[in-house]
Order: structure tokens, then C-alpha cells, then sequence
């Protein structure tokens, strides 16, 4: 991923669709009095139909899209996260995954399953998005074990309890955050303003109840005046729903973050706020809103305090290459070689961006949440990283 101050052009058509909802946002401000929370913009900016960036109809992932997520990466990926789920299918026979992209995290993970002989009875994902459930479906149509178990759609939680796994690959990153910025008297809450039509940033002092969790959150971590930065109050309430549904089983949940001293280090003193557009990253989340991705890196261990207070445990934690390596990885890409030498090379580069510390290896962490047991996990038999949350 390149940084870059000249983004590609987009189209006539993708600029229209970031002008009509531009002027949705700029009418909501509006009817706010003038000043939107930041959360509320990402919300929209992703997410409001029909020209939110997930739910829009152009492509996200892969080389003709945005970015590149691991499952697009290569399917041994997915591979290597079927042989953990695999490994424990004991805890129940349904998987459950949020996000499902263009459907190649599910697919490689039931290829490799079956591969086993050991299919999930049902495989859920829940997916927001009209346009990617029809990739995903699509995809997945084309399986040969398609008929041998059940798979369906959801726009939510499952409604009712389920024993088994919980796939989500950065899924956490793209909730919408709090930005804050500390300021000499208190904290500042960053949101947008809108003067005729045009988006701008606009700050007011911090709500008594957002400063409160920002005491608490940076208790350890004294930040300077004018360090800008994110806290993300909806995750506690999505790792709760885990809790909510998930009545035995696991959850692992692959994402960019760190634990909290790295999030909020004194260094990174403009926050982890992120914009993908054309595989180009950049820092204006404003610039034509619903045509590019936005992100936020991941407090870990906000999300294992979370787990915790909704009565999970935190059964594991590694980075993505660790957790791969731990899964055999190694020898599903030896098989794989095998099986196609001609294509020898592309693997192994597909490889390396899965493991290297330069590519995606450490950046990318695996939080594994537990909840009616005490899972013990293969993928973190190499390392396990828990004591630095």
C-alpha cells in the first residue's frame, strides 16, 4: 500500500454517488445545528444507503478494488484458519461470520473443511450489503460441497444462541470511532461541520461522558496537548452481542491494531485514522465521502477488557503470522506447491505477504475469545501474546 498525496481520478458516475450523499451528510449537520460527531460521518460515509462505501456497488477488495485483505491474498489464509476450526469443532458445528467480503474467507475455509471431512452443519454470514451478498453467494454456488451443509445470509447477530466459531477479518477496524483531540484545558471531541455544501472538521469540548471514558482509557498513557487520536465506543457493544448469541464456542477476530500502549503512544500523535482508495493510503477521511474505505487501528486490549466484562475469556492472542504458522500454513503451501509447481512462485510471494513483517505478518493481530469453556488453541501453541494486553 502506497502513501499518496495524488490520488487516482475517479469516474463521473462514482463522482455523482459522492455528491448526492455528500449533500445527505451536509443536510444532516444541518438539522444537527451544525456540528456531527465524527462516529456518526464514518457511519454514513460507509454505510448510509444507498451510497456508503460497503453498500455501493463497486468493487472493495482485490486488485480492482481498494485493498487487499488476507482471504484475497491467497487462500491459505483461509486454510490455515479452516485447520483452527477444525481443531475445534468440538466446541459446536456452526460457524458464524461477519463481513463476508467477496466471499473467499468462506469459501477457502469450506473447501479446506471438506477437504477433512469435516463440514460445519450451517455456515452463517452476516453481510449488510446487497451487492456483496450476491459475490458472496455466487462464489459459493460454485463449491461441490454447496449442498452438503447449510448456508444462509443474515443482516445481524443470529437472533437465537449458537455453539460454535465466530470468524470476523477486519471487521472491528471499520466501527465507527470517537476522534478526539487533547486539548490544553480537556478533551475535544472532532466532528464535521458544513458550510454551503463543503465538509469541514469542527471541534467542541468533550461531553462529560465521553472525557470520563477517556480518563479511564488513557489512565496509563498521558498524551500531549494537540495529540489527536480515536476511541471506539461501539466495540464493547459488539463484542457484548458476541456474548449475546455465541452461548458455547469461540470467536476469532483478525485485525490491524495493538495493544492499548501502542494505540495510544505520545509518537503517533495523529491518531490511526486511515483512507484506502485505488490501493493508495491516505489521511482525509472527508475527501469525496463513500467512495473510499475508512479505518481505525484496533485497541486490543479494550476489546479483551470487554470480553471480559461480558463474561468471555481471553483465550488467545498472536500475530496473524504466529497464528498461521501454528496452523500449518507452512505445509498447506508445500502441498500446494506440489500439487501445482508451475504456480510455485506466486505462492510462496502469496506467503509472504501473509507472514512477513514488512507485509501483513505483525501488523495484523488475532484476538480469540472464549465463552462457556476455556479453549485451548492451537493457533497460539507458538506464541501467545496475552501479557502485553
Amino acid at each position: 500500500m502506497k502513501l499518496s498525496t495524488r490520488l487516482p481520478d475517479p469516474t463521473a458516475d462514482e463522482l455523482t454517488a459522492s455528491a448526492a450523499l455528500c449533500a445527505q451528510i451536509a443536510a444532516e449537520v444541518s438539522a444537527l445545528g451544525g456540528f456531527m460527531p465524527f462516529e456518526r460521518y464514518m457511519e454514513m460515509a460507509l454505510f448510509e444507503p444507498p451510497y456508503g462505501y460497503y453498500v455501493g456497488g463497486a468493487h472493495k477488495f482485490g486488485a480492482a478494488g481498494d485493498f487487499l485483505t488476507a482471504p484475497e491474498i491467497s487462500p491459505l489464509f483461509g486454510r490455515a484458519v479452516a485447520a483452527q476450526c477444525h481443531a475445534a469443532q468440538a466446541y459446536g458445528h456452526t460457524i458464524v461470520e461477519f463481513g463476508g467480503g467477496s466471499g473467499r474467507l468462506a469459501a477457502s475455509v469450506l473447501e479446506e473443511l471438506a477437504r477433512r471431512g469435516a463440514l460445519p452443519a450451517r455456515y452463517l454470514i452476516v453481510e449488510l450489503s446487497p451487492e456483496l451478498r450476491a459475490r458472496q453467494r455466487a462464489l459459493l454456488a460454485t463449491l461441490p460441497c454447496v449442498d452438503a451443509l447449510q448456508i444462509d445470509w443474515l443482516s445481524g447477530p443470529p437472533a437465537v444462541p449458537v455453539d460454535g466459531i465466530v470468524l470476523a477479518n477486519e471487521i472491528l477496524d471499520a466501527l465507527p470511532t470517537t476522534v478526539f483531540r487533547v486539548g490544553e484545558a480537556g478533551y475535544l471531541e472532532r466532528g464535521i461541520g458544513a458550510e454551503a455544501g463543503q465538509l469541514g472538521w469542527r471541534e467542541r469540548p468533550a461531553s462529560a461522558q465521553l472525557a470520563a471514558q477517556l480518563d479511564l482509557t488513557l489512565a496509563d498513557h498521558a498524551l500531549p496537548a494537540g495529540h489527536c487520536a480515536e476511541i471506539n465506543l461501539r466495540q464493547p457493544l459488539w463484542i457484548a452481542d458476541l456474548a449475546r448469541f455465541l452461548r458455547r464456542g469461540v470467536a476469532l477476530l483478525f485485525d490491524y491494531g495493538g495493544p492499548r500502549a501502542e494505540i495510544y503512544h505520545p509518537a503517533r500523535e495523529v491518531g490511526t485514522l486511515r483512507c484506502y482508495w485505488r490501493h493508495c493510503l491516505h489521511d482525509d477521511p472527508l475527501w469525496l465521502p463513500g467512495l473510499q474505505d475508512l479505518t481505525a487501528s484496533v485497541d486490543f486490549t479494550a476489546a479483551a477488557e470487554s470480553a471480559l466484562a461480558a463474561g468471555m475469556s481471553v483465550a488467545g492472542y498472536a500475530t496473524q503470522a504466529s497464528f498461521l504458522l501454528a496452523n500449518g500454513i507452512e505445509g498447506l503451501l508445500a502441498e500446494e506447491m506440489a500439487r501445482h509447481p508451475a504456480a510455485a512462485m506466486k505462492l510462496a510471494a502469496q506467503a509472504k505477504q501473509l507472514l512477513l513483517p514488512t507485509e501483513m505478518g505483525t501488523i495484523c493481530k488475532v484476538l480469540a475469545l472464549g465463552i462457556g469453556m476455556e479453549p485451548e488453541l492451537v493457533g497460539f501453541c507458538l506464541r501467545d501474546e496475552r501479557h502485553r494486553l
